[in-house]
């Protein structure tokens, strides 16, 4: 099993050597990178290039790691011994199966994704070190243990929000994704709109990294928000010449709402206009 990037996902050597180490050395494989530049869209291009089955794990700030492994579900079993219910006498009509367990026991080697897990508890990554490394796990409710038929290809994503434990980091092979250059990403714009007008591609680049060059800016846009405004702009036929205006008054560029996500940049584009005006006078 070699990854080698899909037509639809453009892995630079890096990612590549990062993907094919980890399965190689049978240990999970972290992504961490800034949000937007693909750490998801990974493991589904994964999964489709190997072809192999995708289970998706997406971690909430209430998700514990008992529910990856399996839920018992105690009081649907006492509601159903009330009122008589013969399923009661078989504990395993009770358990709710999760993900690991879903991934342990598919019948070919799948791709699991654990989606966001720095947005759990700090100990969700410790109550997973012996899973995750032994690749089995034991059923107490019904005494039997669960091991992986097929060791899947396990990929963990992280937006870097908290510091993961060390016990954890020493289990995976870690890469971090970093932000496209501008030949990357003119291969990643090309991968989703072949045939763009060269000069549109080269002046929402342009706009783009001058955008993420800001000084104080909050959130800087990311890929996924360069390709929902190069949509927008195709969709509305804008001109590339809108976008090469020099005009002080027009310094936040056009449909910028897919490119800035909260206020305070948007105000800080309009003081960067304003001052531009005074001093264009």
């Amino acid at each position: 099993m070699r990854f080698t990037g899909t037509k639809d996902y453009v892995a630079t050597e890096d990612l590549r050597v990062a993907v094919n180490a980890a399965i190689v050395l049978q240990r999970p494989l972290l992504v961490k990178g800034e949000p937007g530049t693909g750490k998801t869209v990974l493991a589904k291009e994964v999964a489709r290039a190997l072809g192999a089955p995708l289970i998706e794990w997406h971690v909430k700030s209430t998700t514990k790691a008992q529910q990856g492994l399996y839920e018992y579900d105690a009081v649907s079993r006492l509601r159903d011994g009330q009122l008589g219910d013969e399923r009661v006498k078989n504990i395993a009509n009770y358990i709710k199966r999760g993900k690991l367990w879903e991934a342990f026991t598919a019948p070919v080697r799948p791709v699991l994704l654990i989606d966001e897990i720095d947005k759990a508890d700090i100990e969700f990554p410790n109550d997973l070190l012996l899973e995750l490394d032994r690749m089995e796990f034991h059923v107490y409710e019904t005494g039997e243990t669960i091991r992986a038929e097929n060791r899947p290809v396990v990929i963990i994503t992280s937006n870097n929000e908290k510091d993961l434990p060390d016990a954890f980091l020493r289990r995976c092979f870690f890469h971090y994704i970093k932000f496209p250059d501008a030949g990357t990403m003119t291969e990643i714009v090309d991968v989703h709109f072949p045939g763009l007008k060269s000069r549109l591609l080269d002046e929402a680049l342009r706009i783009f990294f001058d955008l993420r060059d800001v000084p104080g800016l909050k959130k800087k846009p990311s890929t996924s928000e360069l390709l929902d405004w190069i949509k927008l702009l195709v969709s509305e036929d804008i001109d590339p010449s809108v976008l090469k205006e020099k005009d002080a008054k027009k310094i936040i560029p056009p449909l910028h709402g897919a490119l800035l996500k909260n206020e305070q940049d948007v105000h800080l584009f309009e003081r960067l206009a304003f001052l531009a005006r005074r001093e264009g006078r």
